[in-house]
């Protein structure tokens, strides 16, 4: 299966995240910066990953080259999701990104697999949580980094 991540990453936390996933998963990790709209296209699995910033915003490099999602045919290609965020201090937006970038792929006619449950969280409100379960991969690297392999093999093994 050719698997592909592309993630965004201002501190390096989702860029090693990303490759971690990449690693496991035996795909290739492209940061959004270099993405093109054929590494969007021409794989099996498409695995794309964000941080949330300020009160829910989606990354800058996301930000500047979301144009580059949208551009790319997506539709019915498999999608999975993963957002890396706080919710100890940003307990209100908690893996929020994740969740705007699930709104893009499904108005493109993607495919979302990958959700997860939110016990184990301990947070207050996400967009990323439809129908009481996470659109994908939640992850609080800097309050449960002790967990997050096993997030990361629980979760890859429902993907493929």
């Amino acid at each position: 299966m050719n698997i592909t991540v592309i993630y965004g990453s201002d501190a390096g936390a989702t860029k090693a995240v990303a490759t971690r996933i990449a690693k496991k998963i035996q795909g290739k990790a492209i940061d959004i910066k270099s993405a093109t709209a054929a590494d969007f296209e021409s794989c099996d699995l498409l695995i794309l990953g964000a941080p949330t910033y300020g009160n829910g915003d989606l990354q800058s490099d996301w930000e500047a080259h979301i144009d580059t999602l949208k551009s790319a045919d997506i539709a019915n290609k498999k999608v999975a999701l993963f957002g890396t965020g706080d919710q100890v201090n940003y307990p209100e937006s908690f893996v929020d990104s994740m969740g705007i970038l699930y709104d893009h792929v499904v108005e493109q006619g993607g495919v979302v697999v990958g959700f997860t449950e939110t016990d184990g969280y301990d947070y207050s409100a996400s967009t990323a949580e439809r129908d009481g379960r996470f659109v994908g991969l939640a992850l609080d690297q800097d309050n449960q980094s002790s967990k997050t392999d096993k997030r990361i093999t629980t979760w890859i093994s429902q993907l493929t």
